[in-house]
């Protein structure tokens, strides 16, 4: 299979904004072409999100980004041309009822179909198969997968297959296309230790035949990019709480050592730092009836003088207990939709 050319992956203060608030905001990224970009963070965070929104399948609600030159959202058809899926839930599930053979011969035709060349349909019924073969075997090369290794061969139904080999099934898939850029969800899902390094193995071949690989996980491995959806304590302290207005840009981690100009953070409101002093004693008043329309004030702990839906870090940091898993859940909801 022909190596593609790698997308370049750029952003800055990308945001996406669901109905229950923020899925995340002030994400910032400058990866060159044949990177391998490990997206980090627990489930919830926001991260598949920030996958489908870096793929065009997502519209931010602030801030840019590009792809491949593709600038998002003015271009998220050009970008959704480049960039390939790997398994991601809910959104292209792997068929259970059909077997290998089968999912592969479907992913040739709708790419066929809807991504190649209109010419290529006007192409003799023999020809057109040649092809569809050899792609589909170049591709389970690329993705490491050897249909003869299976229990029944390429007659083997996609419900039996293990866990890494649905991933390299969805792989195969997903590099039918050739696609610039390969995106791949819940990467280290069920995987032990040892799938865990024969999988990042695999992302480091294909990243390093050109093609760019964004892979969401649970924790990356040494020497690739690390974009993570949630700061570490470490780097949440690494600078005083008084000086910044937004969570410090988590490390990233590289082959070289290098810090590469990758950011994240949350732009929270600044919230005075408690202190040991008694409050004073305030003057009573009456309250005042809320005017018709106003957004009721939020509850505020007597103990702590902070807001009662807000819980506080760890760090000192504070974070809404809810409205990320929501919001995030409320935004996967739509694209699946779309």
């Amino acid at each position: 299979m022909e190596s593609p050319h790698g997308a370049a992956v750029k952003a800055e203060d990308f945001g996406l904004k669901g109905p229950r608030g923020w899925v995340f905001r002030g994400v910032g990224i400058d990866a060159a072409p044949g990177s391998l970009i490990a997206l980090e963070g627990p489930s919830g965070s926001g991260r598949t999100c920030l996958l489908l929104a870096l793929t065009g399948r997502m519209k931010p609600s602030e801030g840019h980004a590009g792809i491949g030159g593709y600038p998002l959202p003015k271009k998220m058809t050009a970008v959704r041309r480049i960039a390939a899926l790997g398994h991601v839930p809910g959104v292209n599930d792997l068929d259970e009822a059909l077997t290998v053979a089968e999912q592969l011969r479907e992913g040739a035709m709708l790419q066929r179909r809807y991504e190649g060349p209109v010419r290529a349909l006007f192409r003799p019924r023999g020809e057109r198969r040649a092809a569809t073969a050899t792609r589909i075997e170049e591709a389970l090369a690329a993705a490491g997968l050897d249909p003869a290794t299976l229990p029944k061969g390429p007659r083997t139904s996609v419900r039996d297959l293990e866990r890494l080999e649905a991933v390299r099934l969805s792989v195969a898939i997903a590099l039918l296309g050739e696609p610039r850029l390969l995106a791949l969800d819940d990467a280290d899902l069920k995987l032990s230790t040892a799938e865990r390094a024969e999988l990042w193995a695999l992302l480091r071949s294909i990243a390093g035949r050109g093609t760019t690989v964004l892979a969401v996980c649970d924790e990356a491995p040494e020497g690739v990019l690390v974009l993570r959806t949630v700061a570490t304590a470490a780097e949440a302290t690494a600078v005083p709480t008084t000086e910044v207005e937004a969570p410090p840009a988590p490390a990233v981690r590289s082959g070289s050592g290098t810090q590469a100009p990758i950011t994240w953070g949350a732009k929270p409101e600044n919230k005075p730092e408690p202190t040991d002093e008694p409050a004073p004693e305030a003057e009573p008043k009456v309250e005042a009836e809320a005017e018709p329309g106003a957004e009721p004030e939020a509850e505020v702990d007597p103990d702590t003088g902070e807001d009662a839906d807000a819980a506080t870090t760890d760090n000192g940091a504070v974070a809404t207990t809810d409205n990320d898993t929501k919001g995030a859940d409320d935004a996967l909801a739509e694209a699946r939709r779309a």
